[in-house]
């Protein structure tokens, strides 16, 4: 049910050019009653971000990378539109007072920072991007939890899994199980595996996303982060949380109650339904995207997910089970190894070689602080990258 105090909520798009981002400010553009852009962030895009700026007239915008300041201030001379560049910015943008709510779609470790002064500035958090909790699960929930900031998840799955929550808050969970596509390679093996290229990984079957997303999806690294976030979203154990592929993208996710009763969440694969929950809950606007007819799915078929062949999922269960700066050491590793892929520097199956040798090799701290994070993330990157040849 839609505010009817004509208040809107001032969103924070951080991200905005990415897959979803662009979706979000579709969301956005069908509410205008509901929702104002107050801010806008991007990484490298600035014609998409220029184009954006012209429709929807935010009150800031922050480039990411600085050399393309003055480009990006000479776009928009002529609208009355802050403009500034730099990481440093787009963590501090997110303090603003006219800000309500941030949704965070910036992809990697750049996230976690802006994530942590938004919560700390007071700003109701709607997450896309899952490696803050992997990386810093354990702060960034403390703080979320201090605070008393809502931490909104916008992934298709932590979104179904908090949708059959909803009203069973107070009842415990027995088990949740996170759903995969499989991707582009499911059913392959290491020897189809061996010469699969960038552009055969990046053709995903269900899901529109961005190129690293979409590489992790190939790889089951994906599930793996999904896997971790879910274990601090929700409060759960490592053992609470399981995986099945799921090619069909219909159920999102499933919670199993302790009385063995079972909540699924269904719905055609499509990122703006769990974007538009996250920024009108607890109500639910009226949408016209597509609905989910069973006569076009009649039937809907589960496996188990193989972790021979893809290695990631087992390693982030390890990095999660070991804890510590585990999980912060695998995602630097993956977002360099996935890279490398990208550019044609190593083979599909070596990313998982070059995140398990990074893990073996970067300093373990068991109770890390927030600074440890961030010499972390350098030096497990250093290492991968070494380990490429990059």
């Amino acid at each position: 049910m839609p505010n009817t105090n004509n208040e809107k909520k001032r969103v924070a798009v951080l991200g905005s050019t990415g897959s979803i981002g662009t979706q979000t400010l579709e969301v956005i553009s069908k509410h205008p009653d509901q929702f104002e852009v107050e801010v806008l962030t991007a990484n490298n895009q600035i014609g998409k971000l220029v184009q954006q700026c012209r429709t929807f007239l935010p009150n800031t915008v922050v480039i990411g990378n600085k050399d393309k300041y003055h480009q990006l201030q000479e776009a928009l001379k002529d609208l009355p539109i802050k403009v500034y560049a730099g990481d440093q910015a787009i963590a501090q943008v997110v303090e603003m007072g006219t800000v309500d709510i941030v949704l965070t779609a910036m992809v990697g470790f750049a996230g976690l920072l802006p994530t942590i002064n938004a919560i700390k500035a007071g700003k109701v958090i709607a997450l896309a991007n899952k490696e803050t909790l992997v990386v810093a699960g354990d702060i960034i929930t403390e703080l979320a939890a201090k605070n008393r900031i809502p931490i909104l998840p916008v992934d298709s799955e932590h979104s179904a899994i908090f949708q059959c929550l909803a009203g069973e808050f107070h009842n415990p969970i027995e088990k949740i199980y996170l759903t995969a596509s499989g991707g582009p390679f499911r059913g392959k093996n290491t020897a189809f595996l061996s010469n699969v290229t960038p552009e055969q990984a990046l053709n995903h079957p269900n899901w529109e996303m961005g190129n690293k997303i979409t590489i992790d999806s190939a790889s089951m690294m994906n599930k793996g982060l999904e896997v971790i976030e879910a274990r601090w979203l929700f409060g759960l154990k490592p053992e609470q949380i399981d995986v099945i592929v799921h090619p069909q993208s219909i159920v999102h996710s499933i919670v199993q109650f302790t009385d063995g009763s079972m909540k699924a969440q269904m719905g055609l694969p499509d990122m703006r339904l769990p974007i538009q929950y996250a920024l009108t809950y607890p109500d639910r606007f009226t949408s016209d995207f597509p609905r989910f007819n069973f006569m076009d799915y009649p039937n809907l078929s589960f496996e188990k997910p193989d972790r021979q062949t893809f290695r990631n999922l087992s390693i982030a269960y390890d990095a999660m089970h070991t804890g510590g700066n585990m999980p912060c050491i695998m995602n630097a590793a993956n977002e360099v190894a996935v890279e490398g892929f990208l550019h044609n520097s190593i083979g599909f199956l070596q990313m998982s070689d070059i995140i398990e040798k990074t893990m073996a090799k970067v300093s373990f701290v068991q109770k890390p602080s927030i600074d440890d994070y961030f010499k972390t993330d350098t030096e497990a990157r250093r290492i991968a990258q070494g380990l490429i040849g990059m």
